[in-house]
């Protein structure tokens, strides 16, 4: 074996953790995971399986719901030890290691009056995680995705060599790793962007009749960029669907409330003023509550996607129809928010035509009285088709089985670049075989 600063461990228990992730669908073992010492230690890896013929993936916090992060007999490399943080606050600028959660991340800047300006809605994710995937979440309207607020990347490619990539150096690698779900280059490290950190949040809530009325308000909203986060969940009632509104205004007091939810035709509206860090971190009681009830260990076969706004409320209102409660489960959340694709500024995660689209999310939970696993993936896969057919594209963190040809589909445009750089930087197909894609 190669001299290592880690370590590479053949141990049941770390075999067993490596062949599962959060969605709990697909189960493969690895034949070693490697606690990396240093960045040098993945690129020392990645050359040593390649001349064997061996594949690997990186894997994060394990949040993965469709077995991407696994390879069966290969190596997973285990980013959670490269977790260090640095903040330049002269330059607004934080240097992150991958395997970082944003929750220490947001704590390290804080301590600074810094904030990274986009989130995803869960802060116990791996940098290096989101950022493969794009990283979405409700400060869109204001400063885009998480990958659009990276300024520099250190990646091990599939040849295994260490390096840096940005918008002027390696352009290419750069634009394939943002986004690009692991099939160019492994991220060890990324430079990203910092603003102000505001020091408290006035978070509203507001209740509306349809998906008109919602998207309607979400549209005139995130063009107006009224709010500093905007995000709508669809709520399963006795009466029927009910569609909320959240929406948060930084620094904002009750003073505030008349100019910034008035106009807004709610049915209902109520305000909280919150602590930034707790606003940022708000879901962790909510995961602790699914964890008791046993629900955050059963599958998670999620869909996610996104439509473009002429055809959002065909789509969702025709999936809403057909939606047994079994067939979501009981700690099941929909969400539906637009994104403003100008704010998109990087070519991966690739959005639909026009300048508004949608997320649309079906974030599903295998209950003990729910439809099997099983029939939630074959309902994916169905939704999938129609969301293609609306002239939507999906957000691929989820749990859908893909062809080859569904794949060069979704990617569109920006498929042969992306096929190109997958050639120029993996040559033997050496990384994150668990996406599907080649």
């Amino acid at each position: 074996m190669p001299d290592l600063d880690g370590e590479l461990r053949f141990d049941a228990a770390s075999l067993a953790t490596a062949a599962s992730d959060f969605g709990g669908l697909i189960r493969q073992e690895p034949a070693a995971v490697l606690r990396p010492g240093s960045p040098e230690d993945v690129a020392t890896m990645v050359r040593y399986c390649r001349e064997r013929g061996l594949q690997v993936a990186a894997r994060g916090q394990g949040h993965s719901t469709y077995g991407q992060a696994q390879v069966p007999s290969g190596v997973v490399i285990d980013l959670g030890a490269l977790d260090s943080v640095e903040v330049r606050e002269d330059a607004a600028v934080a240097v992150v290691q991958a395997g970082a959660r944003w929750s220490a991340l947001v704590r390290a800047c804080l301590g600074k009056g810094l904030t990274p300006p986009a989130f995803t809605d869960y802060l116990e994710l791996s940098v290096g995680g989101t950022l493969s995937a794009g990283g979405l979440g409700g400060q869109i309207g204001r400063h885009g995705t998480q990958v659009a607020n990276v300024l520099e990347l250190q990646v091990v490619t599939g040849e295994g060599e260490l390096t840096t990539c940005s918008p002027t150096a390696r352009p290419d690698l750069f634009r394939a790793a943002l986004g690009g779900l692991g099939q160019c280059a492994i991220i060890t490290r990324a430079a990203l962007r910092l603003v102000p950190a505001p020091r408290s949040v006035r978070f509203y809530t507001l209740m509306y009749p349809s998906v008109a009325a919602l998207t309607a308000q979400q549209e005139r909203l995130i063009r107006e960029a009224r709010f500093d986060y905007l995000i709508g969940q669809v709520l399963r009632t006795p009466d029927g669907w009910a569609y909320m509104l959240e929406a948060a205004a930084y620094d904002a007091t009750a003073a505030d409330d008349t100019r910034l939810t008035d106009d807004l035709g709610a049915l209902s509206a109520e305000a909280q003023d919150i602590g930034y860090f707790d606003f940022l971190n708000r879901l962790a009681p909510l995961v602790k509550e699914f964890e008791a009830m046993g629900e955050w260990q059963r599958p998670h076969p999620w869909y996610d996607s996104l439509l473009p706004a002429s055809s959002v409320h065909q789509v969702v209102t025709r999936t809403l129809d057909g939606l047994e409660a079994e067939a979501l489960g009981r700690s099941a959340v929909i969400l539906l928010y637009p994104v403003l694709t100008a704010k998109c500024t990087t070519p991966l995660p690739v959005m639909p035509d026009g300048e508004l689209v949608y997320l649309f999310s079906l974030l599903k939970t295998a209950s003990e009285d729910a439809h099997p696993a099983e029939e939630m993936v074959a309902a994916n896969r169905r939704q999938y088709d129609v969301t293609v057919e609306a002239g939507g594209r999906w957000y691929p963190i989820g749990s859908v089985p893909l062809t080859r040809d569904d794949w060069a589909r979704h990617f569109g445009p920006f498929w042969d670049e992306f096929a190109a750089a997958r050639r120029r930087y993996d040559p033997d197909g050496v990384l994150t075989p668990g996406q599907r894609i080649f």
